[in-house]
């Protein structure tokens, strides 16, 4: 793998675990919201995390296409 590709895919993974991080705190605010009654406020942060998740998967497979490159 060139270095140019190893610190794009160095800093992909770095932005999935703050995806991923972010995902865990809007998830235990939709649960908090929701306890309170604004459901509907729950459910749009519910599908902010659907997008994390979605766009997460991307970044992982550029990740993955990356660290398969040959020299």
């Amino acid at each position: 793998m060139s270095e140019q590709n190893e610190a794009i895919a160095n800093a992909l993974e770095l932005l999935v675990i703050s995806q991923n991080g972010i995902g865990a705190a809007i998830e235990e605010l939709a649960k908090w919201v929701a306890e309170r009654g604004s459901v509907d406020v729950a459910d749009n942060a519910v599908s902010a995390l659907q997008v994390l998740d979605s766009n997460a998967e991307g970044i992982a497979s550029a990740i993955r296409l990356l660290r398969q490159e040959q020299i």
